[in-house]
């Protein structure tokens, strides 16, 4: 009963489950953060080269 028990919390299956939640939640708060400090950059950017290429 006891083996069992200790098979059972030693089991590393729900750890690597929750390293690889954490994982993707830092991959999308820096894409959030990204996006939110470079966004407006590469809106501007895009805009004046769309206005470059519209106007040859």
């Amino acid at each position: 009963m006891l083996t069992k028990l200790y098979v059972r919390l030693a089991s590393d299956e729900g750890a690597t489950a929750a390293e690889y939640g954490l994982l993707v939640a830092l991959i999308a708060l820096i894409i959030v953060v990204g996006v939110g400090l470079f966004g407006e950059a590469l809106n501007t950017f895009f805009s004046g080269l769309a206005d470059t290429v519209g106007g040859w």
